[in-house]
């Protein structure tokens, strides 16, 4: 439990900066406190807030070894990644640095139930293979990390 009020913790530190420039901006003259369209495209409720699925990956009981196999594995989790968030259902992923847990990394799904979780889910290469096991949380958080996906595009230099 500590573990997942850490990494929800995580989350909110990290979208508390967007939301203390926004506020900044929205306390200046000729700046728009309230944008209808982008509330419409995140998905916000009247609060900036959405729903969500959290997704904590764990180390699964089946480890695969043969580096090639392992290889491609990551090469398709990676794919799946990428096409979960242009699909619009995948808000938010990435490993945890803590190489000594069981805890590997996590996904924020943009999603009404945990069962529609995991369907996505059960389409990735290191749950299918056993390597990673997955753990889901309902998350009521800003509807701004909707748009993580779409910042992350304009700061990456190299792709995965």
């Amino acid at each position: 439990m500590k573990r997942i009020a850490h990494a929800l913790l995580s989350v909110a530190f990290a979208l508390a900066a967007p939301r203390a420039i926004a506020q900044d901006a929205a306390a200046k003259p000729g700046k728009p406190a309230y944008d209808a369209g982008l509330a419409e495209k995140t998905g916000a409720d009247d609060h900036g807030m959405r729903s969500y699925v959290l997704v904590i990956l764990k180390t699964g009981p089946n480890r695969v070894d043969d580096a090639d196999e392992r290889k491609a594995m990551f090469a398709g989790h990676m794919a799946n990644i990428d096409r979960l968030s242009k699909e619009g259902k995948l808000a938010l992923a990435g490993p945890f640095g803590d190489d000594t847990g069981d805890w590997r990394g996590l996904f924020v799904f943009a999603v009404g139930s945990i069962d529609e979780a995991k369907a996505l889910v059960a389409t990735d290469p290191v749950v299918i293979k056993g390597e990673m096991v997955a753990e889901y949380h309902k998350w009521y958080g800003s509807a701004a990390t909707m748009l993580v996906g779409e910042l992350h595009e304009t700061l990456a230099k190299k792709s995965f």
